[in-house]
């Protein structure tokens, strides 16, 4: 079975501002942009990041084949227990995910 990582082209995630967080996952066609649309559920999502379905927001990009994610961050970027600065790390977690 393939991780998330292997079936698209790329998965990242960045600092939206000093509260938030994005994960861009970017697909290589229409075909896998529309698989990974119907496989990848926000409750999935969720349960993965520890943080409730109303803090969640998805949006689906057609014309560029991505989607993305974005949160709260649980400690606001620069505090003393950030650990994770620019948010790069979460994209890790989304990649190694069974699909």
């Amino acid at each position: 079975m393939l991780t998330l990582g292997e079936k698209v082209r790329k998965i990242r995630s960045k600092n939206a501002g000093p509260f938030w967080i994005t994960i861009d996952i970017f697909c290589n066609n229409k075909k896998i942009y529309k698989e990974v649309c119907n496989k990848l559920t926000n409750s999935g999502i969720t349960n993965l990041l520890m943080i409730s379905e109303q803090q969640l927001k998805r949006f689906e990009i057609d014309d560029l084949n991505v989607i993305k994610f974005s949160f709260p961050r649980k400690i606001i970027q620069g505090d003393i227990f950030d650990r994770d600065m620019h948010g790069a790390q979460l994209a890790v977690l989304l990649s190694e995910m069974k699909f």
